[in-house]
């Protein structure tokens, strides 16, 4: 009898219960802690709750410059009583926008560095200077006025421009006068030191690529520059601070730990040199980002919403949400483990394989609660959200593809996990046989291939069968009159119909040749025209259908004469990859894919059950979900029985595979009820189907993508304020799943899979550049009803040899033919990479991750214009020895687990 599950549910021992509960609890605890690790406190000097001056600006989460609210008074009020309890003195860079100000910090006791802001509008400068000069005559808590801030720097003014409104302000002002400037700018222009009482000098390192550790340091270098440039003038530090989020610059990463150990740090070091100097700034700013990028939002003390980021004594705590980030991770991890290993344990799955899917889905889960709570620690603007509210399904989509790949992996890469195998099984001797009707179908086919065909046929080692050739909607009489006279002359058990034009397919065919199959028939088989089948086929598995519940046994896709032809050689080990790997992990649960050839079927379960489905590009997996539903068992058994052609072209193969993913959603959609858990289907069963459509799902998500981050970068680009490049955490997993595709394939290939390394790589360039045409057969399937089934042309030779030489452009246009979409997609995003990195500064992190995801996102179209040309490269002579793509025994497959 053949063999069988080694365990099951009931029969599960007790400690792999218990040791699933054991270990997702250790994963859960091992994540907590780690995340308290990468939280841990950092020192840093102890300061009092008091510092010299805040740079403040009164607009609240929503607001930005230029807009007047009802509620601007009352904020600025409240701001102002929270911010006297930290500070004396306030800098403010706008006199006319809300005049009311000085006199509301008056009455909270704090003195006031007013400022003035002057842009190119010199109507608006004129009101700006006026109304700076009237506060100051009025409210005598005004100690200091700033005329301009950085208007040299940004290029508003000049510095002749800037130092005529200083000497207008200084020659009538009360109060001393000057202008605000990063330290270089007033060492560039020394004649600005002239027009102004005292220096205003910004010491940002941020902006100037320096990290943390060291901002601190070089921010009191940059001062004892402008002090050794202009002795004796008095300085006044108008701006400095870091902030706690934004882009990456060089060295400088700004997080909430940067932030509070540079204020801490410089506060400290102040106060022991006694300098005047304003904090930038008082609350958080998010309408900056469109002026500044990401980090003009974050440089404040207090947030948006009037909260402090931090404290000014204490251990300062990098992340103070990672709490709640652990527990909603690690409870996500445990609830997830737990469902997941119990039911791994009915399957066998070894140890070591456990250890290695838990703690990677607990990465991964823990990855996905950093993503979910961004809004916490980040003021999302519109396009923000919009990112986020489509990242948000989709990385959902990314994370079930990836735990999917994971538990292949982790099943199929440590050997002993596996425990249902097959092996051939002929009948017991003196058995009787059971009657096959073996059905072949054609259609448009070479005569020579089909002829093979059913000569390997006529050469079975079996008595008690029939062989139906049905050729259909064939036109050309030259391609079926020769099979035709072929049949006439084997023995009456070959019967050959022509059907000039029939519906349904593939499938409308099978079903005719169904009802015209012999009454005596119990197992139906099923050949593909270009397949050259074993003598021992039918001997040699017939025995499975000895157990009545066995409704199908199936033997792999295998293909001959691919050795001389570089892509021949590609596509064969890319489908080597399913039939070594993915069929053995479905086989585990009894679950495998029927496909449409080499494959036999009891006769009585197909004809209760509905037969072969006229509406399904993919009539054969259909049939296979569809008897698996009633409870029919199916057998896989690993061993060649017959070889067939690889598609004659690069377009060739992009057909079929888009059409196996157009029958797979039309599948899913037809069946859905049955995959989410009505029917007979076993939670494996279901859980394979679903799982296997995933990946090509991805490929659908992947264009979609791709798509849209060359729309956003023309954004980028064109609308930087709208468009600012997507926060580091949203790139973050679309980088780790390519990355992590590029990785889990190559693995189980050089575990799983008998071939070379050159090899391995042909396969995965292969399988890479079917991305597009699967996602669109994904779209089509998931968009339509119905769909044209477009057969796989085999055996055409000469359309796999190079194209003939009718000038450079022509030839290369004809090579690049199969993959023109694909070309246009790669040119778009080698556009939108370049133009990326022409425009952005060097060792901005953000536009380099940006750059490279739209790097990965061009790989399938890089292997699609490699598989083009390696399909247009000529034949050669297969090696004498080693080459293995012509003799059978260089097919033999290595034992699996």
């Amino acid at each position: 009898m053949p063999q069988t599950l080694a365990s099951s549910p009931s029969a599960r021992p007790a400690w792999r219960s218990g040791f699933a509960l054991l270990l997702a609890a250790l994963m859960a605890l091992a994540n907590y802690f780690l995340w308290g690790w990468t939280a841990a406190p950092m020192a840093a000097p102890d300061i009092t709750p008091r510092v010299n001056g805040l740079a403040y600006a009164p607009f609240a989460r929503a607001d930005a410059p230029g807009q007047r609210h009802s509620a601007a008074t009352a904020l600025i009020d409240a701001d102002f009583r929270q911010l006297a309890g930290i500070t004396g003195e306030i800098r403010t860079y706008t006199a006319a926008q809300l005049p009311q100000l000085p006199a509301l910090a008056e009455r909270h006791g704090l003195r006031l560095t007013l400022g003035a802001w002057l842009n190119r509008d010199l109507i608006a400068n004129e009101r700006e200077l006026a109304a700076a000069l009237a506060a100051a005559r009025t409210h005598h808590n005004i100690t200091r006025l700033l005329i301009g801030n950085e208007s040299v720097l940004k290029g508003d003014l000049t510095p002749a421009q800037l130092s005529a409104y200083l000497k207008r302000a200084r020659a009538v002002a009360r109060v001393p006068v000057s202008s605000a400037e990063p330290w270089h700018v007033w060492i560039k222009h020394p004649e600005l030191v002239d027009a102004v009482d005292f220096i205003t000098v910004h010491l940002l390192p941020y902006w100037e690529g320096v990290g943390q550790d060291t901002a601190v340091d070089e921010a009191f270098e940059r001062l004892a520059r402008v002090r050794a440039r202009f002795p004796g003038k008095p300085i006044l530090i108008g701006e400095t601070g870091y902030p706690s989020s934004g882009d990456t610059i060089k060295r400088a990463r700004p997080t909430p730990a940067a932030q509070a150990s540079y204020v801490r740090q410089f506060v400290d070091r102040a106060r022991l040199d006694k300098l005047d100097y304003f904090l930038i700034e008082a609350y958080d700013q998010p309408w900056k980002i469109g002026e500044e990028g990401r980090a003009g939002a974050y440089w404040g003390l207090f947030d948006a919403a009037r909260v402090p980021k931090f404290a000014f004594q204490g251990a300062i705590e990098p992340d103070p949400y990672w709490r709640t980030k652990a527990l909603y991770s690690s409870g996500a991890g445990l609830l997830f483990l737990l469902w997941f290993l119990r039911r791994a344990a009915t399957a066998n799955l070894r140890v070591l394989a456990q250890v290695a899917f838990a703690a990677t889905a607990q990465a991964v889960l823990s990855f996905a609660t950093v993503l979910l709570t961004l809004p916490l620690l980040h003021y999302m603007g519109a396009a923000d959200w919009v990112m986020l509210g489509l990242l948000i399904p989709t990385s959902m989509v990314m994370v079930a593809i990836m735990l999917a790949h994971l538990f292949e992996f982790v099943e199929i890469f440590w050997d002993g996990s596996l425990r249902r195998r097959f092996a051939p099984l002929p009948l017991a001797a003196a058995a009787r046989q059971p009657f096959v009707s073996i059905h072949l179908a054609s259609c448009n086919e070479t005569p020579d291939m089909v002829i093979a065909a059913i000569r390997s046929l006529a050469a079975l080692d079996y008595e008690s069968y029939e062989v139906l050739i049905v050729d259909n909607n064939t036109t050309d009489d030259t391609l079926w009159h020769p099979v035709r006279d072929f049949v006439a002359g084997l023995p009456a058990r070959f019967r050959f119909i022509h059907l000039p034009t029939w519906p349904g397919y593939k499938a409308g065919v099978l079903n005719f040749a169904l009802a015209q199959a012999d009454p005596r028939t119990e197992l139906v088989a099923v050949v593909d025209a270009d397949y050259v089948v074993r003598p021992q086929w039918l001997a040699s598995l017939i025995g499975h259908f000895d157990d009545s519940a066995v409704g199908i046994v199936q033997a792999p896709q295998a293909h001959r004469d691919w050795g001389g032809q570089i892509f021949r050689r590609m596509m064969n080990w890319e489908y080597e990859g399913f039939f070594r790997i993915g069929m053995h992990h479905r086989n585990e649960r009894d679950a495998i894919i029927q496909h449409g050839t080499m494959t036999l079927i009891r006769a009585s379960a197909l004809r209760r059950h509905g037969q072969w489905s006229e509406w399904c590009m993919c009539e054969d997996t259909e049939l296979g979900l569809r008897l698996m539903r009633h409870g029919v068992r199916t057998i896989y058994v690993d061993q060649v029985m017959g070889e067939g052609l690889t598609p004659d072209s690069f377009a060739a193969f992009k057909r079929q595979r888009s059409r196996w993913a157009q029958g797979g959603m039309q599948i899913c959609k037809a069946h859905w009820r049955a995959l989410l858990g009505a029917g007979q289907l076993s939670f494996g069963q279901r859980y394979h189907f679903l799982a296997g459509w995933l990946p090509w799902i991805g490929d659908a998500l992947h264009l979609v993508f791709a798509l849209a981050a060359l729309l956003w970068t023309v954004g980028t680009l064109a609308l930087p304020q709208a468009f600012p490049l997507p926060i580091t955490l949203f790139m973050l997993p679309l980088a780790a799943f390519c990355v992590a595709k590029l990785l889990i394939g190559p693995l189980l290939y050089w575990r799983r899979v008998p071939c070379s390394a050159g090899n391995i790589v042909g396969a995965a360039i292969a399988g890479m550049a079917l991305s597009h045409a699967i996602a669109r057969g994904v779209l089509a399937g998931l968009w339509h009803r119905g769909g044209v089934f477009t057969i796989t042309a085999k055996g055409g030779r000469a359309a796999l040899a190079a194209p003939s030489a009718s000038g450079n452009f022509a030839r290369l246009a004809r090579m690049l033919a199969p993959a023109r979409e694909e070309a246009l997609l790669l040119s778009g995003l080698a556009c939108a990479i370049a133009a990326i990195g022409f425009t952005r500064s060097a060792g901005h992190l953000e536009s380099a991750l940006w750059m490279l995801m739209l790097g990965l996102q061009s790989l399938p179209y890089v292997a699609a214009l490699v598989c083009a040309f390696a399909a247009a490269l000529p034949e050669r002579r297969a090696r004498a020895a080693g080459d293995g793509s012509d003799a059978p025994a260089g097919r033999a497959l290595r034992a699996q687990q």
